[in-house]
């Protein structure tokens, strides 16, 4: 054992470290390095323009979105060998088919200040973007239905939600807050077109993951939709009734505020194509005013 080359010790220690795991995505995710010993990253990688009036490697510190989900599944480990287990699945064959939910959450942490302020010039703000595994399931083969064998008990607990992004950046600021949450966005809708393979119980295990933006408040919600702000005449994030109409009609909505629709009415706000009063373009476009740039499933 002793006598090896340095690379090969190298690698044995890395093993050794926690947070240290070896994964595959098939087919390898579009936009994302392959190396998997990825720890805290700059929060603006992936991003090429820098930020203006900022130092832009203070702002923010980041794990890779599929690095994270990785350790989070690793730290479940018990968790799932006894959920399937429980259910009387054979460990043996249950090697693909796995589902993963993700809850996402992101909000602002208001003043983060010096006291003395002697450090970098940065925003005296601060936003934390973080995820939360709710459950595991797993179609057995030939079966029709999927068998959840892990439900998060307190999945609106700190203790389960685990922070993927800091940020100094105050939450109201759309264009730094999509400079930062850019390449996250780019991630998460790599790994929605791929499958991770991971080492489960000793055997490789195939997991696909679904996220839900059920984390967000009314805030973050228009800010990442590009919404108006609260005080908006626009009250719904959802639908496109107006506070008159809403006062009068409190049953029937249809949710009309989808990401593909919001991002349909930015380029008409921004383009102007029947070239309309500003009052006229902003009744057009129900309140869609700034880029919306994360799409947020309406999933109670």
């Amino acid at each position: 054992q002793i006598f090896q080359p340095l690379h090969t010790l190298r690698n044995a220690e890395k093993e050794l470290l926690p947070g240290y795991n070896q994964f595959e995505w098939q087919p390898a995710l579009k936009n994302v390095s392959s190396s998997w010993d990825v720890g805290i990253i700059d929060g603006l990688s992936g991003w090429t323009s820098s930020v203006d009036d900022v130092p832009a490697d203070t702002i923010a510190r980041r794990f890779r979105y599929d690095v994270a989900l990785v350790s989070a599944l690793k730290d479940l480990e018990e968790d799932i060998m006894e959920g399937l287990r429980e259910r009387g699945l054979d460990d043996s064959t249950c090697t693909s088919g796995f589902t993963v939910v993700i809850k996402e959450s992101c909000d602002g942490m208001g003043d983060v200040s010096e006291k003395h302020g002697s450090g970098p010039a940065v925003p005296e703000k601060a936003v934390r973007f973080s995820f939360t595994i709710m459950s595991i399931s797993i179609r057995a083969d030939g079966e029709e239905d999927a068998v959840t064998i892990f439900q998060e008990q307190k999945p609106n607990s700190e203790l389960s939600c685990r922070p993927l992004c800091l940020m100094f950046v105050d939450e109201s600021d759309h264009e730094t807050l999509t400079a930062i949450l850019g390449p996250v966005v780019a991630e998460r809708k790599a790994m929605l077109e791929s499958r991770l393979i991971l080492s489960v119980g000793g055997l490789l295990r195939s997991f696909r993951f679904f996220f839900r933006g059920t984390g967000y408040d009314e805030k973050m919600v228009r800010e990442m939709e590009g919404l108006e702000a609260s005080g908006s005449m626009y009250v719904c994030t959802l639908c496109d009734s107006t506070r008159a109409e809403a006062s009068q009609n409190m049953v029937l909505h249809s949710i009309t505020r989808c990401h593909g629709e919001n991002l349909e009415r930015y380029e008409i706000w921004r383009t102007n194509p029947f070239s309309e009063s500003a009052d006229e373009l902003r009744d057009r476009v129900k309140g869609v005013s700034a880029k919306p740039f994360m799409e947020t499933q309406p999933t109670l």
